[in-house]
């Protein structure tokens, strides 16, 4: 797409009113564009169309009018959660309009230089961690994206002398075309999100979009553990600079772990002492600090610090900066939340456990077998069997609600759980997972685990995994 300056007294249309609709709804009102923004919720489920209203933004709640994209529409500007099979989006496609989602505007507009982070696990932490660290380099960051700021705001606040640090999705990162971040970063891929894309294609090379605009000197961050970034440090698609990390492998260039974890992630890790390293370009060693001193514990939360420190670096943190917030980071909400202790049992909120391998790594964090897990929710047509080992050897009970309670239930039954209670829906989203907590408190001993990690989003209740969460945390005080 053009400048967004460009499209002064042309049509735009945003569809959706989320956060970042109404950011780019306002931005291309600034500009003089004459924007139509529309969503399918009805009008009193939309509280931000009263403020596009009185801007002068037209609103258009409840549906999808047939004649809402016409010859006059210029661009089309779509929530990364509203599929391309949806009427408008078909119908721009068709004209031949384009269609973007707000990374592309941001990018555009931004005078400063961006980080992207993407990946189907620790984009949150992972992303909340480089800011963390960027701060305490002084190295001015705006966290956006995903998380805290939507883009196009913080493209309109940002001075050169900003870096933007943006959680990405890979619905955000299928609609860009001219987007390059300065530094980019996937730490890995695992099968999820199909029924968006259609099938792994199109989500790895979704996701690979982040590096595709690159130039040599870009930054391209890859973790060397993942099959599918491992293809990517090898590819000579991508023109960046590459940048690998590892916790299972020596690197002579990269970060990595020293000695590195086993490989196969069932081995016991032992009492070994692992060192974080940063080997640069001309060979030097750097070391950095303990594993053990991070302030998140588990395999995976080291994977998102080095992708995190190597960032910082490649964005100019001197080392010893980061070296505190390394260790004072104590995580994210709804990633291994500690929630309370009631009657002896400890209740932890993981809600953006959003597929099999985050629920399977929050498992890998607690004793094996006084786990009581509660899961369930969207049904995206996974069948969930890569939760079966792990149902078998760590958990003790199983809860499942949601559209695919029936699923959860039936592979804790194949992994001999004997201990499965498949929660029905009632009145409302809120009551089931309530009734959830109940039945998982019963199931529970005092020294056991209560964990809400559902492996699944959160759509078919509630309107978000925050919500979810939210309602978890609540429902386990209110016990």
């Amino acid at each position: 797409m053009k400048h967004p300056s460009l499209y002064k007294d042309q049509q735009v249309i945003v569809l959706g009113l989320a956060r970042s609709g109404v950011s780019v709804a306002k931005l291309f009102h600034k500009l003089g564009a004459k924007v139509t923004v529309n969503d399918m919720k009805e009008r009193h489920l939309s509280p931000e169309a009263d403020e596009l209203d009185a801007l002068g933004v037209s609103v258009i709640c409840g549906s999808h009018p047939a004649d809402l994209i016409s010859a006059e529409t210029a661009l089309v500007v779509k929530n990364p959660g509203i599929p391309y099979t949806s009427p408008p989006v078909k119908q721009a496609l068709e004209r031949g309009i384009e269609v973007v989602t707000e990374v592309e505007v941001a990018y555009l507009l931004s005078p400063a230089p961006i980080i992207g982070i993407t990946g189907s696990n620790g984009k949150t932490t992972t992303t909340t961690w480089i800011g963390e660290l960027l701060e305490a380099a002084g190295l001015n960051p705006i966290v956006a994206g995903n998380i805290g700021t939507p883009l196009c705001e913080a493209a309109q606040t940002a001075a050169s002398d900003n870096w933007i640090v943006a959680e990405l999705s890979s619905f955000q990162l299928k609609g860009t075309t001219a987007f390059r971040p300065r530094i980019g970063m996937l730490l890995n891929v695992v099968e999820t999100h199909l029924d968006y894309h259609g099938g792994m294609e199109d989500y790895v090379a979704s996701k690979a979009k982040l590096f595709a605009n690159q130039m040599p000197e870009d930054t391209a961050i890859l973790n060397a553990d993942d099959p599918v970034c491992r293809e990517l440090l090898q590819s000579e698609s991508i023109k960046a600079k590459k940048l690998p990390f590892s916790t299972t492998q020596e690197l002579t260039y990269g970060l990595c772990v020293t000695p590195p974890f086993p490989a196969d992630i069932s081995e016991p890790i032992g009492n070994v002492e692992r060192r974080i390293v940063w080997r640069d370009e001309q060979g030097q060693q750097h070391d950095l600090l303990p594993v053990q001193e991070l302030g998140l514990p588990g395999r995976h939360n080291t994977a998102n610090a080095l992708a995190a420190i190597a960032a910082a670096i490649t964005a100019g943190a001197p080392i010893e900066s980061l070296l505190e917030p390394l260790r004072n980071f104590r995580g994210v909400e709804h990633r291994l939340e500690f929630v309370c202790t009631s009657n002896g049992i400890n209740y932890y909120n993981n809600s953006k456990a959003t597929n099999g391998t985050a629920t399977i790594i929050a498992l890998r964090s607690f004793p094996s077998r006084r786990i009581v897990l509660i899961a369930g929710g969207l049904d995206r047509g996974s069948d969930y069997m890569e939760l079966l080992p792990h149902f078998r050897d760590q958990v003790k009970a199983v809860v499942s609600l949601g559209e695919t309670r029936g699923k959860i239930a039936e592979v804790a039954r194949l992994a001999g759980l004997t201990s499965i209670k498949v929660v029905e829906p009632v009145e409302d989203a809120e009551s089931t997972l309530q009734l959830a907590v109940r039945e998982a408190a019963a199931l529970a001993e005092p020294g056991d685990t209560v964990l809400l990690s559902p492996a699944c989003a959160s759509w078919d209740m509630f309107k978000s995994y925050e919500d979810r969460g939210r309602i978890f945390k609540q429902s386990a005080h209110n016990l």
